[in-house]
């Protein structure tokens, strides 16, 4: 049938000792993410090349657990609205910075003297011929 209605003055949600819960496991998860990238800085242990890699990796892992954990940020068929308006935040992030790195490109080959050109061109100096 219907589910009842939370009482008058009760909001919707996770109880408080399941919130609590969260957020505790939230803060264990974002303080392990966060002292395993400490440790990747500073070992020398990871091949050098790949330390920045790994840190976006724990980056991202770090952003994921602040969404659920924190911002209780689920696939539930309520957060459609919450996980719509995330991937348009990105979506707009990575149109600034990529359209910000073209135009940082352009006016690089723009500015710079030809004939200290080297050699080798990258594909987007190409559109320039």
């Amino acid at each position: 049938m219907h589910e009842p209605l939370p009482p008058q003055g009760r909001m919707p949600g996770p109880r408080r000792a399941d919130a609590a819960r969260s957020y505790l496991a939230g803060l264990a998860a974002a303080l392990l993410l966060t002292g395993a990238a400490f440790w990747v800085a500073s070992t020398d242990l990871v091949y050098a090349p790949g330390v920045p890699i790994l840190l976006g990796v724990l980056a991202i892992a770090q952003m994921g657990v602040h969404l659920v954990f924190f911002l209780h940020l689920s696939s539930a068929p309520d957060q459609a609205n919450n996980v719509l308006a995330l991937a348009f935040g990105i979506l707009l992030v990575g149109v600034v910075v990529f359209g910000s790195l073209l135009i940082m490109h352009d006016l690089d080959f723009e500015m710079m003297p030809h004939q200290a050109r080297p050699a080798v061109l990258c594909a987007a100096c190409a559109l320039h011929r």
